[in-house]
């Protein structure tokens, strides 16, 4: 019915917030990693990880990226783990399309960045959940999947997002949009903003169809089974 509340204002400048709320009981019939596995469900935000300088570093690596395919129609995705890359109606592996001449688009220096703000953001999910040090260097990694769903629980255990433009700014709608009973909870983006949140049920989402403009953000996921896990993107 159009009831809303905005959990992250633009141009607000919050350094931790955090909302514990029930665990759905998705997680009863998954397997469980000891001092991994959420026992503590609930969603963030903060804007003291990754700085907007960084954030706008990260963009341009997006846009390089990106500059190589697009989609016709819908989210655009590129994938640096995976190499997937949107590409009309179909994905590529950018790495084997454009085989040497990757090293002309992307950096070391761009992996680095990119591998750091992943760190940080684990990091900051971590201390949230209640995740042990040894659960976290043990246990999480990333998983390869970055497709937005309504329900994210299966491969991953907590989900975040690191936005790269400006809600309002650089784009028209695109807000990020928890559906809760009663009411919508919604994140505005800014460049540099972080949103996390427990993978199950209990965070059900969905993103507002954008209006005007382009909307960037990375999702980044993380998953306490091993075998799910995927290194850092290299250049090779």
């Amino acid at each position: 019915d159009g009831v809303t509340e905005v959990l992250a204002h633009r141009r607000e400048n919050l350094q931790d917030k955090f909302i514990e709320i029930p665990c759905s009981e998705d997680y009863d019939s998954h397997k469980r990693f000891e001092g991994c596995t959420p026992r503590k469900c609930g969603r963030g935000v903060t804007d003291a990880v990754i700085t907007r300088e960084e954030a706008e570093r990260i963009r341009r690596i997006a846009e390089r990226g990106l500059s190589l395919g697009g989609s016709d129609g819908g989210a655009s995705i590129l994938d640096l783990h995976s190499g997937a890359l949107s590409l009309g109606k179909h994905f590529v592996n950018l790495y084997r399309y454009f085989g040497d001449k990757i090293q002309d688009i992307f950096t070391e220096e761009d992996f680095a960045l990119y591998s750091h703000s992943e760190g940080s953001i684990m990091s900051v999910v971590a201390q949230y959940i209640g995740i042990s040090s040894c659960a976290l260097s043990c246990h999480i990694g990333r998983s390869s999947l970055n497709l937005e769903n309504v329900v994210t629980y299966g491969s991953f255990d907590y989900t975040s997002l690191l936005y790269l433009s400006d809600y309002s700014e650089d784009f028209g709608g695109g807000r990020f949009v928890f559906m809760d009973a009663g009411s919508n909870k919604t994140i505005e983006p800014q460049a540099g903003r972080v949103s996390f949140f427990t993978s199950g049920s209990e965070n059900l989402h969905r993103v507002e169809k954008v209006h005007w403009g382009t909307r960037y953000a990375i999702t980044i996921s993380f998953t306490c089974n091993p075998d799910h896990g995927i290194g850092d993107p290299v250049l090779t």
